[in-house]
């Protein structure tokens, strides 16, 4: 019994899961003289994920898929083991592939975890065959194991909530310092898709209208990932509805693959980006068919990692929203300042400049000259200050129609609590509509009916909707221009009277959208 118990020591000495697997496959092959010994870890559907030799040869392991655990190896009990002297006469026997080594005798028994089968141990091919005692020593040596299996996975848990902690600050750290919400999410998916050892890795986000479309993809060798747009009744809006993370086991085996792409993966994890009340969009990780499935484990760590991610996201955009706040009050104090100093001064100048030239006389050509200089200085002075005043009051106007709505949808997000969604539609969607173009149809009247148009709706939203996601929509058509502001809120109490902003709104603008090519100039409505 000594040689078992300095066996079971060295197992449980290890914290590396491929280690703990491998050393108990080669010592069940040394204490019971068998030429060959396996181990395979079974996944949800009771087939090997895992598969780990000893004494096969390589010629055979490097050509071979591992067996999937059917047959003779699915016939192991739960319980007990199965010894035969030959396994080619057991019912379950279905043959073995090419180039496999002749195997007779056989022992195989589970290796139990908390009551589980968590894998199942193969022995074969032991001069006189296989003994009782031989199956007795093996489950010692699969106890110990099993203790070794658990250290390991905890261990194993605890390195992987580490890395997951330290790219969550990562993240933090580069939005904190600048760097683009678009470069930001990139890093969520690469970080999530290494530290969560997955092949590929997409973020699904907001698209047009209530569509969800994956607009991150990270790992994808096939390239048709990035701008599908998520089933309306799929897993990713499942749990974008219901905020909770989801593991499916395969959807190599899944009865139902709704995008047609996830087809060629194994194990996925779906983790909600939740921030605040509201649910930003969907971390999806995907592995291999051969890979293990993630765990329940896996999924709590995502979760929080998706939490981090999506708060880090939301106050970076808060962050912007008020150095753009800031920007405007600094250059509204600017524009008070020379309006009401320098320009005030520039006049008290000029009126001196004036008196003095009225006391001198007409035989002083020159000194006169000098003056009608300094008093035209003063005046240019004037204009060109009144100029800046009025750009730096009104920072728009030399911006395009697009920019302004930007800049609104931007600055109502301190308001609404979340960053509203800006989206440009042609009707008929014949073609995608450019920003440039808008610019180009949209006169400077009918632009600030616009933008008046969005900024009171956003107001509204901000004071009276309670919503968590809101769209303006502008569809521009060969005849009119619609503004629509949409939320998911719960809009005015039913007893409210006051609605000057909406009045104002309802008055028809006498702007017109200016003609597109091959068609004409149109009265534009807005609704």
């Amino acid at each position: 019994m000594e040689p078992i118990l300095r066996a079971v020591l060295s197992l449980t000495s290890h914290l590396e899961l491929d280690q703990v697997l491998q050393e108990l496959v080669d010592t069940a092959a040394q204490i019971t003289g068998a030429r060959y010994a396996a181990i395979g870890v079974l996944d949800s559907a009771g087939v090997n994920e895992t598969f780990i030799y000893t004494g096969m040869p390589r010629s055979f392991t490097d050509t071979h898929d591992p067996p999937r655990g059917h047959g003779v190896l699915g016939a192991i009990p739960a319980e007990g083991a199965l010894i035969l002297d030959d396994l080619t006469t057991h019912e379950a026997f279905g043959g073995f592939p090419a180039d496999h080594p002749p195997m007779r005798s056989f022992l195989g028994l589970p290796l139990l975890i908390g009551g589980q089968v968590y894998g199942r141990i193969y022995l074969s091919e032991k001069p006189g065959g296989f003994s009782q005692g031989d199956a007795d020593q093996v489950k010692v040596l699969a106890a110990g194991a099993a203790i070794a299996v658990q250290n390991a996975r905890l261990y194993s848990d605890i390195r992987t909530r580490e890395r997951w902690v330290a790219a969550g600050q990562e993240i933090t750290t580069a939005m904190l310092q600048g760097i683009d919400v678009e470069e930001a999410l990139e890093m969520i998916a690469q970080r999530a898709r290494t530290i969560a050892r997955a092949d590929t890795a997409v973020l699904v986000l907001p698209g047009l209208s209530k569509d969800w479309v994956i607009e991150i993809v990270d790992g994808d060798l096939h390239g048709d990932l990035l701008g599908a747009t998520m089933p309306a009744n799929g897993r990713a809006v499942q749990v974008i509805e219901s905020g909770s993370g989801m593991i499916v086991d395969s959807f190599a085996r899944a009865e139902v693959v709704r995008l047609a792409q996830f087809s060629r993966y194994g194990p996925s994890l779906y983790a909600p980006l939740t921030g605040g009340q509201a649910v930003m969009g969907v971390i999806v990780l995907l592995r291999r068919k051969s890979a293990p499935e993630f765990t329940d484990t896996d999924l709590a760590i995502a979760e929080s990692f998706a939490r981090q991610a999506a708060l880090t996201l939301e106050l970076a955009e808060a962050r912007d929203a008020q150095d753009r706040a800031s920007v405007l009050d600094e250059r509204a104090r600017i524009s008070r300042d020379l309006h009401d100093l320098a320009i005030q001064q520039l006049f008290a100048s000029g009126l001196q400049l004036t008196q003095a030239r009225e006391q001198i006389p007409a035989d002083e050509p020159r000194l006169l000259e000098v003056l009608d200089e300094a008093l035209t200085g003063v005046d240019e002075s004037v204009r060109q200050i009144r100029s800046i005043v009025h750009a730096l009051r009104s920072p728009d106007e030399r911006a395009g129609l697009v920019d302004r709505l930007e800049r609104e949808v931007s600055l109502a997000r301190t308001g609404l609590g979340f960053a509203p969604s800006l989206i440009l539609e042609r009707e008929p969607k014949d073609a995608p509509l450019a920003s440039d173009e808008v610019d180009a149809r949209i006169e400077d009247d009918l632009a600030d009916d616009v933008v008046a148009v969005v900024r009171e709706g956003l107001a509204n939203a901000a004071r009276h909707a309670r919503a968590s996601s809101l769209h303006v929509r502008l569809r521009l058509s060969t005849e009119e221009l619609q503004v629509q502001i949409q939320d998911d809120g719960v809009g005015l109490r039913a007893t409210s009277v006051r609605s000057s902003g909406l009045a104002n709104l309802g008055q028809p603008p006498a702007s017109t959208v200016g003609p597109s090519p091959g068609t004409t100039a149109a009265t534009a409505g807005c609704a």
